[in-house]
């Protein structure tokens, strides 16, 4: 038997994602996004409304940056969503962690997030069915730590997701399966 759960925020998992940008003083912004997902092979989609302070930077800066949050900085992640950019002009000093900036985009890099995308801004569609901010990823980046054997590790990322049914955030570290080839077994 099925039972009704009272939420439409029902896909599970989401990623959380810290996008970073600039405020108008050069100070580091940066916000947790659960909304987000890849648009295309190169394009990447945030569902985010324009009040946002990252939209408004965004906007201007004309770029942005995307990182994957890990288990080992869930306080910070979870501080990036909590806090409003349009209350609090230096989030990330706040937050104890550091940037660099992109040598390709006007963004920052999170040094701490072990996974980055550049990201060039490309439009944002407000309308009523609008998604967002869509963004063309120009460079990916990932801190040699997360590597096994010259490949990038998905279980050294310690990639966090969001549990929209709790508000709870889980690692997301187990392989389980071959994307596009386990399930050939049963093709008759």
């Amino acid at each position: 038997m099925r039972k009704e759960i009272k939420t439409t925020e029902a896909i599970f998992p989401m990623p959380v994602l810290m996008i970073a940008t600039y405020n108008e003083d050069g100070s580091v912004n940066v916000m947790n996004a659960a909304w987000g997902t890849m648009l295309e092979r190169n394009q990447i989609i945030l569902n985010l409304t324009e009040t946002h302070k990252t939209v408004q930077n965004i906007k201007k800066r004309k770029a942005f940056t995307v990182s994957i949050a890990d288990s080992d900085h869930v306080l910070q992640a979870d501080y990036f969503g909590v806090v409003s950019g349009n209350i609090v002009k230096d989030k990330l000093a706040h937050s104890g962690l550091t940037a660099t900036p992109s040598t390709l985009v006007d963004a920052p890099i999170i040094n701490e997030f072990p996974i980055c995308m550049e990201c060039e801004f490309l439009t944002y569609q407000g309308e009523e069915f609008g998604c967002g901010v869509i963004g063309k990823v120009i460079r990916v980046t990932a801190d040699e730590k997360v590597f096994t054997e010259g490949k990038m590790d998905i279980q050294k990322l310690n990639a966090i997701a969001f549990d929209p049914y709790t508000h709870g955030y889980y690692k997301v570290t187990e392989r389980v399966g071959n994307a596009f080839h386990d399930g050939i077994q049963l093709k008759k």
